[in-house]
């Protein structure tokens, strides 16, 4: 008995010719002789099928990450960390993306987030002269990929905008390999370059803005080591806004004589939500059945690194001023900030294993679903190494229980913290201050050129600037810089091609790529204050 639906669609041909047709084998040979296939093979070896019709961008994404050999840093299934569609959650819920698909800047942002260098262009910020020398220069080698954001109609296909990565050129006919992530639907082919040019040269009727391409690629560093930004919550428009737009012509605008005036005159405008926006990244994982209290050694170098880049931010004077301004009576952004509330370390304890569960379940996002019936607070000393912080909760949904570690990097402060009583909580994690610290020095440079008194100007820039910093603190600070912008381009639809991070060296050697809440062992991302529209492609 027949079944409804569809079994594949017939490849429309010309324009474009099956990848495993004489033709499209003779050209593949061709391409390999040529040098142009290098990147293909890497490709091929991660290549997959988008397993909802949504989901073309996010399978596009999780072929080039593996491809590239990015960690993700958390488990996909057992002991695997391997990027999977439903790992890809960080700028837009799944079930959204699943209804609606993921537009071109979200998809920019989302790669950035998985901690993939990327470089993108709306059609209307390039040239096909340009996209071919990108295609040839991605297809000479394995260490870069190109994601392709075009219209299915051009080439005669069914559907409408789709996403999928590029798998090799052919510089005689000039013709790129498309190698389709709807492999339910249409095989592998080589479209006329100058054909798929076309098809990306078209407007989204969503966002009304161009399609394009991105080049992804590794960066040549761990992403983040201890704060991240994130765009998942949709008051990230604003706070981008405000940081990069509204900070400067505040501190034009207003006649500030000294640091406190401009801490009052940022702090005090900060937006709502600004809770949301900047993050800190710890480790989570579930709590070892046999009562182990053993760190990988991994785990101990990640802390130690997390620590020291805290120990860093607060022995500069920028650190010394924000603490200052916060500890004032007259401080009017506690109740932004939550830092009347701090104190209050159970609750936000129990917050975090929730959000932690939900990550190790594969439904990050989703901590509403789970209650934490007990939190502890806790210490213990592995192979007589200093004492490691440690959140325990007794995490539970409709389908059970399971205990959940979380590691958290201490501050410098003396603290006691081997009970669970309230007295302990106090300089445990990242604070208000050092987390404002970092995120106002990652505001560009330019932020502060408004200040009117030349010495009050320098005395700022000694405070802000990267040059004297720690090398840790430094990249910490210029990858939250590249963030911010990064951010501020989606969010002004500006998604061109991404900004270089300066850096003088690579250190921590053994982290893998993160942002936004990535790390190497399951872990995951959330705000000491609190624990990222354009159109669809399918």
């Amino acid at each position: 008995m027949a079944m409804a639906g569809l079994y594949r669609r017939i490849l429309p041909s010309p324009p474009a010719i099956d990848f495993a047709s004489s033709e499209g084998k003779q050209l593949f040979l061709e391409s390999i002789q040529s040098g142009t296939m290098e990147g293909f093979f890497k490709l091929i070896s991660y290549f997959q099928t988008q397993s909802e019709p949504a989901y073309c961008g996010l399978a596009s994404l999780a072929m080039v990450l593996n491809a590239l050999s990015i960690d993700p840093g958390r488990k996909w299934k057992g002991p695997w960390r391997w990027f999977d569609e439903s790992m890809l959650d960080c700028c837009e819920p799944l079930e959204k993306v699943k209804a609606t698909g993921i537009s071109f800047g979200k998809l920019v942002c989302l790669a950035h987030c998985a901690g993939a260098k990327v470089e993108a262009f709306r059609t209307n910020q390039s040239t096909i002269n340009d996209f071919r020398k990108y295609i040839m220069a991605c297809s000479t080698s394995d260490n870069c990929h190109v994601i392709s954001s075009y219209h299915r109609g051009t080439f005669k296909q069914t559907g409408t905008g789709h996403f999928s990565p590029i798998g090799g050129y052919h510089a005689g006919k000039d013709m790129a390999l498309i190698l389709d992530v709807a492999r339910f639907k249409y095989p592998p082919h080589w479209v006329p370059l100058k054909l798929l040019w076309e098809a990306m040269n078209t407007v989204d009727g969503a966002s009304g803005r161009p399609r394009g391409f991105m080049l992804i690629s590794r960066l040549h560093r761990a992403p983040a080591l201890l704060y991240t930004l994130s765009c998942k919550h949709e008051s990230w428009v604003g706070i981008a806004k405000f940081l990069v737009d509204d900070v400067p012509r505040l501190l034009k605008s207003e006649d500030v004589k000294d640091i406190r005036n401009v801490l009052s005159v940022i702090l005090s405008s900060l937006p709502t939500h600004f809770r949301e926006f900047i993050k800190w990244v710890a480790e989570v994982r579930t709590r070892e059945e046999d009562g182990s209290q053993s760190l990988s050694q991994e785990e101990k170098e990640r802390l130690a690194i997390k620590e020291e880049v805290l120990k860093q931010v607060q022995e500069i004077s920028l650190y010394k001023h924000v603490t200052e301004f916060l500890s004032s009576e007259k401080s009017c952004c506690k109740t932004i900030l939550g830092t009347e509330n701090e104190e209050n370390f159970p609750e936000f304890a129990a917050h975090v294993c929730c959000q932690g569960a939900g990550l190790l379940s594969g439904m990050s996002g989703s901590s509403q679903q789970f209650c934490c019936q007990a939190t502890c607070v806790k210490c213990f000393k592995v192979n007589g190494d200093k004492p490691v912080t440690v959140v325990s909760g007794t995490v539970v949904n409709g389908s059970g229980q399971q205990g959940v570690d979380v590691l958290v990097p201490s501050s410098q402060l003396e603290l006691s913290c081997c009970g669970c009583g309230p007295s302990n909580y106090v300089g445990m994690y990242p604070a208000s201050n050092d987390v404002l610290t970092a995120l106002l020095l990652a505001l560009p440079p330019e932020t502060w050129s408004g200040i009117k008194e030349e010495k009050l100007l320098q005395e700022v820039h000694g405070l802000v600037s990267t040059e004297n910093l720690p090398t840790l603190l430094q990249e910490e600070v210029l990858h939250l810089r590249g963030q911010l912008q990064l951010l501020k381009r989606c969010q002004d639809n500006k998604t061109g091609r991404s900004l270089p991070i300066k850096v003088k060296r690579q250190e921590a050697r053994g982290l893998s790529q993160i942002l936004n809440g990535h790390i190497e062992e399951p872990r995951f991302v959330f705000q000491h204050s609190k624990l990222v529209k354009e159109g669809p492609h399918r």
